[in-house]
């Protein structure tokens, strides 16, 4: 039988349409997708690049069991979820997710609960670095580990 969740870390550009290929399969009625890029502003600093690391077989461990979840709670066909790793440039993707359904709605709620639920408990962290010079750690508010005194 055909492995149907696919969780991938990698240094490498993101491919959207590859993912979008890989969940969509000839039983579907709709596959929404999750692309995150890199913007280049954040609170008024000039953002000019991200960099992102993981503690990846946590983190793949993680991505796996958020699978799980998701196909608890909605029918669906295929999960694919590819993140980056490194350095991302502005307008690039740094997450995609795509999830395939008979039927949209679950296919919407699923997405929208993987990427915040992805935010929320996968050891992925991200740095961003500034055109004025230096860089900092980005904390994500949904993470379940963050620092309550902030």
């Amino acid at each position: 039988m055909e492995d149907l969740d696919e969780v991938l870390l990698t240094h490498e550009a993101l491919d959207v349409n590859s993912a979008f290929i890989k969940a969509t399969l000839p039983s579907t009625g709709a596959t929404s997708l999750f692309v995150g890029t890199t913007r280049d502003n954040f609170e008024g600093k000039k953002v000019v690049k991200l960099e992102y690391e993981a503690y990846e077989p946590m983190a793949v461990k993680e991505l796996k069991r958020l699978c799980e979840e998701i196909r608890g709670k909605w029918e669906v066909s295929k999960i694919v979820i590819h993140h980056r790793l490194g350095e991302v440039e502005i307008t690039q993707p740094s997450v995609v997710i795509a999830v395939s359904a008979p039927h949209r709605r679950e296919s919407l709620e699923a997405v929208n609960f993987g990427i915040e639920r992805l935010k929320e408990k996968v050891p992925i962290w991200k740095k961003e670095k500034y055109e004025e010079g230096g860089e900092v750690w980005k904390e994500n508010k949904e993470c379940c580990w963050r620092s309550k005194g902030k």
